[in-house]
């Protein structure tokens, strides 16, 4: 997603990325998926038709190593180019927007709504999509033939690394993805180590703020645990879902306040937030959030920049 603004659409589109509303349905039945793959060096080092199960348990078949995929998930597309795997990719979502060099592939229309028609005149060997893309959409292509793998994990830091498996399954580059999922895990386990034992400063993270209300990562969601993983505490972590509001915010009095990149100067300035002490004290930290809202290879990036925030000391 791209910079969250206080207004009702940036807000839900932003919500939706984040909540794992409405998961995909595929095809298939057969095997099921060991390790991952070996990366394919001439010819295919993963024996088709393939089977992975995706994340609402369905087990989808690939027939054969894509060689065309759309992807309809801005945290796959980014899976995809970290994979190397990009000269697969025919079609993207409007807000595929990482890396910039995606912009160059055409566009299937939004996350929640995509041109089913321009997909299927397409037909690309695979699509890979996420929470949002939605089940009748996933239904209408596959009645179509084309062959739809939904992976969301949104329980854990644990589910980002699932889905880069799956990812790199099925495009036939599992090396690059355990290299990517081994690098990930060495920036986890060095944040970990860095602020074992360390005073957490207690912590907001926004989601929504202003007209249309609060909203925060609670305590049962993932940011929520990234933000306790980092170091921090997090002042919603007795919320469940998303969901806040004023009043709470100002009793709790958070010492720092994080919001994405662009958006810090308006949420000072909004009636309300000016009486919080990390805004008094400039305890406003703009970050870019999509790190964190979209599941995938730059969660640890994200999580890593979270705990520089919160303990400074010892990451200079």
């Amino acid at each position: 997603m791209k910079k969250r603004a206080p207004h009702l659409l940036a807000f839900v589109l932003a919500l939706a990325l984040a909540l794992g509303l409405g998961a995909c349905t595929g095809r298939g039945n057969a095997r099921a998926t060991g390790d991952p793959t070996p990366a394919a060096t001439g010819e295919s080092a993963v024996s088709y038709p393939l089977t992975i199960t995706d994340s609402s348990g369905a087990e989808i078949i690939i027939e054969r190593e894509p060689k065309t995929i759309i992807s309809a998930a801005p945290g796959i597309t980014e899976i995809i180019y970290a994979l190397g795997a990009e000269d697969k990719l025919v079609a993207r979502t409007d807000y595929c927007d990482y890396p910039e060099e995606v912009s160059g592939i055409e566009s299937i229309g939004s996350i929640t709504t995509p041109d089913i028609e321009r997909i299927v005149e397409i037909d690309p060997d695979l699509v890979i999509a996420s929470t949002h893309f939605g089940n009748e959409n996933a239904a209408t292509l596959a009645e179509m033939g084309i062959t739809v793998l939904a992976l969301f994990e949104q329980e854990s830091l644990e589910g980002s690394y699932t889905i880069i498996e799956k990812t790199g399954q099925a495009l036939n580059r599992g090396v690059q993805a355990a290299g990517i999922i081994e690098e990930m895990q060495a920036v986890v386990n060095e944040v970990a180590a860095s602020v074992e034992g360390l005073e957490a400063p207690s912590v907001y993270y926004v989601v929504g703020f202003g007209e249309y209300g609060d909203h925060t990562a609670g305590g049962d969601t993932f940011i929520g645990m990234i933000i306790e993983m980092a170091g921090g505490y997090n002042i919603a972590n007795n919320v469940e879902g998303w969901s806040y509001n004023l009043e709470s915010l100002l009793e709790a009095d958070p010492a720092i306040v994080i919001v994405s990149t662009g958006t810090k100067k308006s949420f000072e300035t909004t009636v309300g937030y000016s009486e919080l002490t990390a805004v008094k004290e400039g305890n406003i930290y703009e970050i870019d959030t999509n790190m964190l809202d979209r599941q995938g290879v730059r969660n640890a990036q994200g999580l890593k920049a979270l705990a520089e925030i919160f303990h400074p000391e010892v990451f200079e």
